[in-house]
């Protein structure tokens, strides 16, 4: 099929960070979207991952992506005066968004300025490269830079929200504004399909699909038993306030006093790292916890395979992709009954647990160190199953029909009208 004739858009990605240790899901969605199609995806981030890329997957992705702000404000300020230059009407009214958003936000108008100037560096390289629709992940500051795109150029764009943080400050980020302009707006989970739709009118809500973020289908192969003399538990995640660290050592804590011979590995990094390794001292535990930094996926895999179960007490969250990556590679889970996390993990696959709970996690820790090797294994292919039925790679067909049929029918396919024939009258 020819180009002018092919069905599936020329798509651009658009993340506020990418590549990044966090965002490997995006990197399996855009590859598995340029196999479906045939076409290769435009990368665009407004910065990249700095040190947290460190996989190899990702320095290649590295190489793939343009990323904004490595830019000089020469060559922004160049972009915005040639926009302005060739669509005065459209850049006043950009302008005019660019001020309704920073009314409505806290992060002032220099940087709302600086969304405007990255809009204009976006439009223009899209134009160049014939982009016929823009994919962003993240509702926040890059859908406000794809907004103000497509009131520059009229191309239109789609959105990934994942949660919490769009969920946070609903009013502050313009989130209606931003799903009313958007082509289709993709939740990731019900949970979060159903807030979404607490701040768009029920006009709109037609348009916000569910299609759940995916593991690699490796790690369904890597999957082993759990280890019988394993004293390991893994907990993987940035080191940030809403992943519960703080929480987690105060009952890890309690767990070691209480005379269990365990080891907990925390492997990631962030700018709680200060405050993680200050309770580490606090509670004396440097022999018992490992702070790894960042990791690659090879590296977070071999640290699953080595542990009895995976750790996440999370005070805010979306779907987290690594309670999939745990369950599929044989590993129960211990997590918070937050957000769309039970819409995937029961207490079949591990521990669903209330949130903020010290008492909590320090008990599910400590089944989970004392129960035998068989019964973990048990419990992990429960979620396995799970996460089989509807997080392997095929979900990302989903999200491919959406751009094919919103490109070429301006909206998803839907039989025209339901049956109504065989109703049967009330009595």
């Amino acid at each position: 099929m020819s180009e002018a004739a092919s069905p599936f858009p020329r798509l651009a990605y658009l993340v506020s960070e990418y590549p990044k240790a966090s965002h490997s899901f995006i990197r399996r969605e855009i590859l598995e979207i340029e196999r479906l199609s045939g076409r290769p995806v435009l990368r665009v981030a407004i910065r990249g991952g700095g040190k947290s890329v460190v996989d190899p997957a990702d320095v290649r992705e590295a190489a793939k992506t343009i990323e904004v702000l490595d830019r000089s404000p020469a060559e922004l300020a160049a972009a915005t005066a040639e926009i302005a230059a060739l669509h005065p009407i459209r850049y006043r009214r950009a302008v005019e968004m660019s001020g309704r958003m920073w009314a409505k936000s806290d992060r002032g108008a220099i940087r709302h300025g600086a969304y405007l100037a990255e809009a204009a560096f976006i439009a223009r390289l899209l134009m160049r490269e014939r982009i016929d629709h823009l994919h962003v992940h993240f509702g926040l500051n890059s859908a406000a830079v794809a907004r103000l795109v497509k009131c520059l150029t009229n191309i239109p764009y789609s959105v990934s929200i994942h949660g919490p943080g769009e969920f946070d400050e609903p009013l502050a980020i313009s989130l209606r504004e931003k799903m009313e302009d958007a082509s289709f707006v993709r939740a990731v989970s019900h949970y979060g399909s159903g807030q979404l739709r607490r701040w768009v009118g029920p006009d709109h809500w037609d348009k916000i699909q569910v299609v759940r973020c995916t593991v690699d289908d490796s790690f369904f192969d890597a999957a082993v038993p759990v280890p019988a003399t394993s004293k390991s538990i893994v907990c993987v995640g940035r080191l940030t306030a809403p992943k519960g660290h703080l929480l987690l050592l105060d009952a890890f804590a309690r767990i070691i006093d209480d005379g269990l011979d365990a080891k907990l590995v925390l492997a990631g990094d962030g700018e709680l790292r200060p405050e993680v390794e200050k309770k580490i001292a606090e509670h004396d535990l440097g022999k018992y916890v490992e702070v790894t930094g960042w990791v690659g996926e090879a590296e977070v895999r071999r640290r699953l395979l080595a542990a009895r179960a995976m750790v996440l007490p999370s005070l805010a969250e979306g779907l987290p992709v690594v309670i999939m990556e745990s369950l599929a590679l044989g590993r129960p889970v211990i997590t918070t009954m937050i957000a769309g996390i039970p819409e995937l993990m029961k207490n079949d696959a591990g521990w669903l647990i209330p949130s903020g709970s010290v008492d909590h996690i320090a008990d599910a820790l400590k089944e989970a160190l004392t129960s035998p090797s068989t019964t973990l294994d048990t419990m992990a292919q429960a979620g396995r199953e799970r996460v089989e039925a509807g997080h392997r790679t095929a979900e990302i067909a989903k999200l491919f029909h959406l751009f094919e049929d919103y490109h070429r029918y301006g909206g998803p396919l839907r039989s025209a009208h339901r049956d109504r024939s065989h109703r049967v009258p009330p009595t």
